[in-house]
């Protein structure tokens, strides 16, 4: 890899990263007026709106044409578009101020979640150094949720179902970040559009039979106008370049590397709600230093050990040469 190429990449994903960092600070604002199912459809309708000129623009229309692979691009952009944007500010709105933080800490889980996700679907057993990162990782988390209030456990009942949403939200994105490596042939920005076009349709749809249900409500014109900043800087920054930057990232650094940068979604997080005037605990910085200390080894271990394997082939070459 071309040392241009890799600043490339690093750039995008730090820029992916901390756009979400600030996603949901602005979230928690437009929650108080607006259900995360039609936020999720404005959010989107118009980033997929934006991608499907682009591609079209760049690629022409050729480029969305499925190949074969609709029923994968479905299932891709479900996970991303309709489980994660969904279930995460679904699980933030129930928690409240508190579930600010919860979802930001939880979106660094994604590195131990997708070594969780190839142990049970792959059976690619973690060594040793991944399964105490996970640990670390997951005391840091209950650092963040409980805040240091161990009887938050006697009332876990309340809280229970608003975490759970935003664990599984987040998961849908790790399989559908996982999901690009079935398109190495395709740009960042056909794989995004199309992803993303399915799974706003698919939640569009869910949304329409939940307000026939009389389940969510649609939002007021007024509604709508009231919090348009921050459906603009939802759909342009943690929308729109953030998408595209994460998927053009973890393409040229390759997923191990590139998800690294998910470090920095609650640290941006933390910063802003401390300059908002939020009442920082010790455990929410104990607890998010300890994740992110658990990510950080978890990823140099994977680098000394990729190093050692490509060590250990170059002298098996070098052998066979002799």
């Amino acid at each position: 890899m071309k040392k241009g190429q890799m600043i490339v990449g690093v750039i995008s994903c730090l820029i992916a990263s901390m756009s979400w960092g600030a996603m949901f600070p602005v979230a928690d604002h437009a929650l108080e007026y607006i259900n995360p199912f039609y936020f999720s459809i404005i959010r989107y309708g118009a980033v997929s709106i934006v991608l499907i000129v682009l591609l079209w623009m760049k690629e022409g229309k050729e480029a969305f044409h499925l190949e074969g692979k609709g029923r994968l691009l479905v299932f891709f952009g479900i996970m991303a578009f309709t489980v994660y944007n969904v279930l995460v500010f679904l699980g933030q709105m129930l928690l409240g101020k508190a579930g600010v933080m919860v979802a930001s800490i939880m979106e660094a889980l994604m590195p131990i979640i997708s070594i969780a996700i190839l142990w049970g679907y792959k059976h690619v057993k973690p060594r040793k150094y991944m399964i105490i990162s996970m640990i670390i990782a997951f005391v840091g988390t209950l650092f963040v949720i409980t805040k240091g209030d161990m009887t938050f456990f006697l009332t876990l009942k309340n809280s229970i179902f608003p975490i759970a949403f935003i664990f599984l939200g987040v998961v849908g994105w790790v399989i559908y970040t996982m999901g690009g490596q079935s398109f190495p042939n395709w740009s960042t920005l056909r794989y995004s559009t199309l992803t993303c076009v399915f799974g706003t349709f698919v939640t569009g749809i869910i949304t329409i039979i939940l307000t026939m249900l009389g389940l969510v409500s649609a939002p007021s014109v007024g509604t709508i106008s009231y919090i348009k900043y921050d459906l603009v800087f939802m759909a342009v920054l943690p929308g729109i370049v953030a998408l595209l930057s994460w998927n053009y990232g973890v393409k040229i650094l390759s997923s191990i590397n590139g998800i690294l940068f998910i470090n920095f979604v609650p640290i941006t997080t933390l910063i802003i709600m401390m300059i908002q005037g939020y009442k920082i605990t010790i455990f929410d910085i104990v607890g998010t230093l300890l994740v992110i200390a658990a990510l950080i080894q978890n990823n140099l271990c994977q680098r000394k050990e990729e190093n050692q394997k490509s060590q250990m082939l170059q002298d098996e070459q070098m052998q066979k040469v002799v």
